[in-house]
């Protein structure tokens, strides 16, 4: 795990965001903002579970790394806080999704235990990471439209520079690896169908079938798709005893992504 987490801010104007800003095309960019549209309620819970625990924790490089884990996820919130309001102005009904996901994921959190719940932290951390390391290794920020390619490019350097805090932290809480695998399953099932449920609800918007949707896939296949880059991969990982996020050594993407093309991070805040 990196030594220092910086907290950045993100000031992009999403207005102009066209309506189907990845590759142009409707089912790639509901695909993206599928997962876009759990990230406010999502990182949120993620602060809250570690936060349980942040006073039991007595490493102090570790707390310095919690304390910056709050910042970057409390600043992704309010970023896709913004963006899902762009997806109201554009014409999508996503308020009736919204409050459904947060009803069943409100209820399960209060139904399980804080051990637990940082468990799904961990592994829901290292998807998110896996996310994060294939938008720079993949072509999907070149792809995008630059507003977004600003918010995912920021987003996933974040992700991938705090990507160990969770799996620490539980590792001080709790090294106990049949809880690491519980919260696995648990993340898989919720994040998976969380995001298709958000995907299908905005293709169902725009009137791509599901037919329709495949064949756009199909004729993508030269990108690593989703569920076996992400989800297989993800969960072959860590699965594996001796497993440590930072065994992806994946830290100097940001940097080589930016670096190529003449620009920088964000000021930090």
């Amino acid at each position: 795990m990196a030594e220092a987490i910086v907290v950045r801010d993100l000031d992009v104007d999403f207005t102009n965001v066209p309506r189907f800003w990845l590759f142009g095309s409707a089912t790639a960019t509901a695909i993206s903002n599928g997962v876009n549209m759990l990230f406010p309620h999502g990182e949120r819970f993620f602060v809250r579970s570690v936060k349980y625990f942040k006073d039991e924790i007595d490493d102090p490089v570790l707390r310095a790394q919690i304390k910056a884990f709050f910042g970057q996820e409390g600043h992704h919130a309010h970023a896709h806080d913004r963006f899902n309001q762009i997806l109201r102005d554009q014409g999508y009904e996503i308020d009736r999704f919204l409050e459904g996901y947060k009803r069943i994921s409100t209820w399960l959190e209060k139904h399980t235990s804080p051990r637990f719940r940082l468990a799904v932290t961990a592994a829901a951390e290292h998807f998110t990471a896996i996310m994060a390391e294939g938008a720079f290794k993949q072509d999907v920020l070149d792809n995008s439209a630059p507003e977004m390619r600003a918010l995912l490019a920021w987003h996933a350097a974040e992700e991938i520079e705090h990507k160990s805090v969770a799996f620490d932290v539980l590792q001080k809480i709790d090294p106990s690896y049949g809880l690491r695998v519980r919260g696995l399953a648990f993340a898989t099932v919720t994040l998976g169908g969380f995001w298709i449920w958000g995907t299908l609800t905005l293709l169902r918007q725009d009137k791509v079938g599901l037919r329709a949707a495949l064949d756009d896939l199909n004729g993508q296949r030269k990108r690593d798709p989703i569920v076996r880059r992400v989800f297989l991969r993800g969960i072959r990982q860590y699965l594996r005893r001796s497993f440590h996020p930072s065994d992806n050594h994946d830290e100097h993407l940001a940097a080589e992504w930016f670096a190529a093309r003449g620009m920088s991070m964000p000021e930090a805040a």
